[in-house]
C-alpha cells in the first residue's frame, strides 16, 4: 500500500498528525487516545497497515 493513500485514509477515519519525524511520523486516533508510530517508507506492508488501523481502533 502507498504510504501516501494510507495516511490519507487515516485522516479521513479522523486520526491527526501528533507529530512528524524523520523515520516515523505519530498519528493518534482522538476518540480513543491511542498513538501510534507510520514509518516514512514509501510503500507499507499491507499487514502492518492493518496492524496499525486496528491498534488505532479503526475499522
Amino acid at each position: 500500500m502507498k504510504r501516501k493513500g494510507f495516511v490519507h485514509q487515516l485522516m479521513k477515519d479522523g486520526c491527526v498528525l501528533l507529530m512528524p519525524g524523520a523515520r516515523h511520523d505519530i498519528y493518534m486516533n482522538p476518540l480513543t487516545g491511542k498513538k501510534q508510530p507510520v514509518p516514512g517508507h514509501r510503500e507499507i506492508d499491507n499487514s502492518l497497515a492493518k496492524h496499525i488501523r486496528k491498534y488505532l481502533g479503526l475499522k
